[in-house]
């Protein structure tokens, strides 16, 4: 009898440990969460403009596939690389961050050259009007997964430098839920904002009260706007996080100057103002990491058009897919 409530008080001390460990990683996953916030508002905002133009009908599919794709960036490719970046090669991560940041300049920039000047560049007509609609949903599909890598890379990078795990497998187990629950926070959210005119079309058509069908030819006419809105700020984010990682990267490596120029004046102007002096330096702050990813990007569409490009079709006999 002793011996069975011996086993029964160890059961008890491996439950209590156990639980304390979930807790654990509740509140590390939590505390992620939050730092990550200004990077999961871009990605929300980016995403819906990869499945507008499209039959409503391919909408819910794309957004599917794009998340099994957000799962497996995180999940099986940047999880893995995360944890033996950290303990085996820290001094790489940095420097892969910037790489990535750099890509988000680029296509910020595209997007923004070719709504200004549309036949500048033939490798940005060729990459926004494919000549199908299943090779632009394939394109589409692609390029959201292209960029929810270097999204998820930041989210990854940023929630690996806060979490607090006493060893690897807290860690691990941190991360993995922090993915999870980032993924289907972003992804649920996109679904919402792409479905809402088919929601307001069945409010409109079906509901029982005049102001609830009144809701919904207003969200109907509301949302092109609403995703008009998304677009550009889609691009701005991909401009605004772009330029942010090259210019903390820089000041992590050793070079400060401008990062530091952008946190001074950013500070100079807050304090300028008598109220919202938060929002105003995250305002000055963003935009001005945007002008620099804006110019970063420039400079990299003709290096990428012109040599990286015909480089990558020389070397795989194909044409390449940036």
């Amino acid at each position: 009898m002793s011996g069975l409530l011996a086993l029964l008080d160890d059961v008890a001390a491996i439950a209590k440990v156990a639980a304390t460990s979930v807790d654990d990683i509740a509140a590390a996953a939590a505390k992620a969460g939050g730092q990550t916030a200004g990077i999961l508002i871009d990605d929300a905002a980016v995403t819906p403009t990869y499945v507008t133009g499209l039959a409503p009908s391919r909408e819910l599919p794309m957004i599917w596939r794009i998340t099994k794709g957000s799962f497996k960036n995180k999940l099986v490719f940047l999880l893995p690389i995360a944890l033996l970046l950290s303990n085996f090669a820290p001094w790489a991560i940095t420097p892969l961050l910037m790489f990535g940041g750099a890509y988000l300049c680029f296509e910020g920039a595209e997007k923004i050259l070719h709504a200004l000047f549309p036949h500048a560049s033939h490798a940005v007509e060729a990459d926004m009007s494919p000549r199908d609609p299943l090779h632009l949903e394939e394109t589409r599909v692609a390029g959201a997964i292209k960029t929810d890598f270097i999204l998820s890379a930041e989210i990854m990078t940023i929630s690996l430098s806060v979490v607090e795990a006493p060893n690897i497998y807290m860690q691990t187990a941190t991360l993995a839920v922090v993915a999870i629950g980032i993924t289907i926070a972003v992804y649920g959210t996109v679904a919402l904002i792409v479905k809402m005119d088919d929601i307001g079309l069945h409010m409109a058509a079906n509901a029982r009260l005049g102001a609830t069908r009144s809701l919904g030819r207003g969200l109907v006419r509301f949302m092109p706007h609403l995703l008009a809105g998304l677009s550009f700020v889609g691009t701005g984010a991909m401009l605004w996080v772009g330029g942010n990682i090259l210019t903390h990267g820089l000041d992590v490596l050793g070079q400060p100057l401008i990062y530091d120029q952008i946190h001074h004046l950013a500070e100079a102007t807050a304090q300028a103002v008598t109220t919202a002096q938060g929002f105003v330096q995250w305002a000055v702050t963003a935009g001005l990491d945007g002008i620099i990813g804006l110019g970063v990007g420039l400079v990299l569409i003709p290096i990428v058009t012109k040599i990286i490009t015909p480089l990558v079709d020389a070397i795989t006999g194909k044409p390449a897919s940036h």
